[in-house]
């Protein structure tokens, strides 16, 4: 019986075996089946089967090609080191034309990056990219193909190739009053649409922050308006005439054209310019349908409660604060379907116009030699007090003519050193620049020229000039210290006490100009005392930090802080029915630290109840006394400041390049010095040789003979030959040293 199995087993295999050589054979050529079926090494069916199945069954898979449009296999580096990557290359050569950008869109590791920050913008809550699922992951790339094709279209409104998480919308089973809704009327921008916006932005903002001038300050990273403020403090001291202008005409639109021929002086690649210029040209539907007007009104509304997966709003803090935003600020550039690629494109644009400022600066500038501080050839050499940069001594009548310029958006403010007429003539320069380049009409109305003495508004601070007499000390020849009463005058840059006003009138937190009178703020009427007053010291809080390089810092937040209080007192009193400011200040403390009750009779001790855990601890408001304000910050700024992540990359470009090395290395062997890395080594090397044993040396120092000993046991022997006698010699003391470290 069992030779029968095996009988049977072994005709099976012999069968095996022939069907298959006999489609090798079809497949190929008769000698490379006979060259394939001798190195197969097969069993012969005559012996034993079993081998046969052994192997047959060991053999190794023919393994599947990857597919190239796998989501999974076109992740093959992180996103956040691809984008560094691309900062450093263009901050390593700023000046190189960027052409093949086509490259970066097809990384797909950009559109799975753009895809977590929209997410993360539309949803709130950041998505790691092990959170993505996979069908997600597939419709981005099919969005990513669709724009390489030239199949993507901007302004989408029924058909999308990707939708937001939290977008649950059946656009198929929508009735035709809702579809034409939706396509006459405004909607926020497609989920789609802001991904390609923040490809193209990650892609263009490093090639353009890398060529952006120093004197533009918005819409950039690691520069806000407080940068503008130090540097003005910093530079525009011993400016007598300022031009302010207003060029915020140019963020509202710009011809195509125009835009299109300022992002090519650097990009010459025909996908990315053809998707911004599709941007630029596809209309904007903004029309809106009317209303129907409710005949019935509901008696007890219910309150809208926010979805799980649904952004909060802004706190009331917040919103207040961004009210207080000053003019230069306000206006923000939208073009088309742009989006976030607006102010960027609005940069490149004004670009122009800081380059030809740049040049006027350096045209202007003409030192003379009686001048205290601007008496050198080169107008760039720091000079002067750099501790004091604000004060500026007076000279005589032959002063040095000096010009400085700084944009914020649309907002330019010129300074000049000289007689009026230079500014005049300025003036009618920018003027034909701005109507040649931008098709800008403006006139002298719209480019005022100011003296200091009048005050120079911007920003929501007064530039002004103060005569001071300071005593002025000095190394004469010698090395005698001579003490002077000087004069001069110094730039004072203060908050505007009239500005701050004008914008709590605007959220109506007071009524009047003279004598400001603080209204209730009926905003927070049903929120608890404990979370109005924290509100109220974040807003304070803001307003401390925005006001930290004015002069008058203490005054104007002290004002802040006197509005707040008085419309919260304000607001309490008609809550709780106390009456008047007095009464809500006598009960709650100056601060309002203290619960106010709410009905009649003696209120049960707030101490008690607190440690208990039964009521909300209540914090006081913040800065209700002139002392409690932080002094102004007066730390210098320096000449030629960058922000921190510019300062990095060009440290990391710097230390990368061989040169450097080499040359730190030659400086070190001129000097005899040794860099840590070498001398490490020579340690490491001498221990190596030496063979020592680090149980051999003792930790502590008792006495001459015990150094003598360590020293000897690190060395180890001095009868060496005298050929190495004196290297030798060195590498014993470095190691000893080393040793005794």
């Amino acid at each position: 019986m069992n030779y029968m199995h095996h009988r049977r087993l072994v005709v099976l295999a012999h069968r095996v075996v022939v069907s298959h050589v006999v489609l090798v054979k079809h497949s190929s050529s008769a000698t490379t089946s006979k060259l394939w079926y001798a190195q197969s090494n097969f069993p012969s069916p005559r012996n034993n089967g079993f081998s046969f199945i052994r192997a047959f069954s060991f053999a190794a898979p023919n393994r599947r090609t990857p597919d190239p449009d796998d989501p999974s296999t076109l992740m093959k580096e992180d996103g956040v080191a691809l984008c560094s990557q691309m900062w450093i290359d263009n901050f390593r050569a700023p000046d190189a034309t960027a052409t093949n950008l086509t490259t970066f869109l097809r990384r797909f590791e950009l559109w799975v990056l753009a895809y977590q920050k929209v997410c993360a913008d539309d949803m709130g809550a950041y998505m790691p990219r092990s959170a993505i699922q996979r069908s997600a992951l597939e419709d981005l790339l099919a969005l990513r193909n669709a724009v390489l094709d030239s199949r993507f279209k901007w302004g989408a409104r029924l058909e999308f190739f990707i939708k937001s998480p939290k977008d649950k919308t059946e656009y198929e089973s929508l009735s035709k009053r809702k579809i034409k809704a939706i396509l006459t009327t405004t909607q926020p921008a497609a989920f789609q649409d802001k991904i390609v916006q923040e490809v193209l932005f990650m892609i263009l903002e490093p090639i353009y922050e890398a060529r952006f001038s120093e004197k533009s300050f918005a819409f950039r990273p690691g520069r806000n308006a407080h940068s503008v403020l130090r540097t003005i403090r910093r530079n525009f001291a011993g400016y007598l005439w300022y031009i302010k202008g207003d060029l915020s005409t140019i963020l509202d639109g710009m011809k195509v054209g125009l835009v299109i021929s300022a992002l090519m002086r650097d990009v010459r690649d025909k996908k990315v310019i053809d998707l911004v210029k599709a941007a630029l040209v596809t209309p904007v539907i903004t029309s809106q349908v009317e209303e129907r007007k409710k005949t019935k009104k509901r008696k007890h509304q219910k309150k809208r409660v926010l979805a799980e997966d649904e952004p909060k709003p802004d706190p009331y803090w917040l919103e207040t604060f961004f009210g207080f935003a000053p003019e230069e600020a306000e206006k923000l550039p939208s073009w088309g379907h742009c989006g976030i690629l607006s102010p960027l494109l609005a940069n490149v644009c004004l670009d122009e116009l800081d380059r030809w400022m740049e040049g006027k600066i350096k045209e202007f500038y003409r030192p003379s030699k009686s001048d205290v501080i601007w008496n050198s050839s080169d107008g760039e050499v720091e000079q002067g007090n750099t501790s004091w940069p604000e004060f500026v001594p007076t000279s005589g009548p032959d002063k040095t003519r000096k010009m400085d310029y700084i944009r914020y958006g649309g907002h330019i403010l010129i300074g000049v050193r000289g007689p009026r007429a230079d500014a005049a003539i300025l003036r009618k320069q920018l003027i034909e620049f701005c109507d040649q380049k931008y098709m800008l009409n403006l006139d002298n109305e719209s480019l005022p020229i100011e003296h200091i003495t009048k005050g120079i508004m911007f920003l929501d601070h007064v530039l002004c000039r103060r005569v001071v007499y300071p005593t002025l000390r000095f190394t004469a020849t010698g090395g005698k210290i001579i003490s002077e009463k000087g004069v001069g005058t110094l730039l004072s840059v203060t908050a505007s006490l009239k500005q701050s006003i004008k914008q709590f009138r605007k959220l109506n937190f007071l009524k009047g100009d003279r004598d400001p009178d603080p209204q209730p703020c009926f905003r927070m009427f049903h929120a608890t005392q404990a979370h109005t007053n924290a509100q109220m010291n974040k807003l304070l809080s803001t307003m401390v930090e925005w006001y930290r390089y004015a002069d008058n810092r203490k005054k104007i937040v002290n004002f802040c802080s006197y509005i707040i209080r008085g419309s919260l007192a304000k607001l309490y009193a008609a809550k709780y029915k106390l009456r008047s400011r007095a009464k809500v200040y006598k009960i709650g403390a100056r601060n309002l630290s203290r619960p106010l009750k709410e009905k009649k009779g003696q209120s049960p001790e707030y101490h008690n109840l607190l440690r208990m855990g039964l009521v909300e601890s209540i914090d006081g408001l913040q800065y209700t006394r002139m002392s409690l304000v932080p002094e102004t910050d007066y730390n210098p700024f320096p000449s030629n400041w960058r922000p921190d992540h510019e300062k990095f990359l060009l440290e990391f470009i710097k230390l990368d390049d061989s040169k450097t090395l080499e040359e730190q290395r030659s400086g070190l062997q001129e000097q005899g010095l040794v860099s840590p890395q070498d001398y490490i080594s020579m340690l490491v090397w001498n221990y190596k040789r030496r063979a020592i044993i680090v149980d051999q040396l003792s930790v502590g120092n008792s006495g001459v003979d015990d150094a003598q000993r360590e020293k000897e046991v690190l060395l180890g022997s001095t009868h060496e030959n005298d050929d190495h006698g004196s290297r030798d010699k060195e590498d014993k003391e470095e190691g000893f040293h080393a040793a005794q470290i």
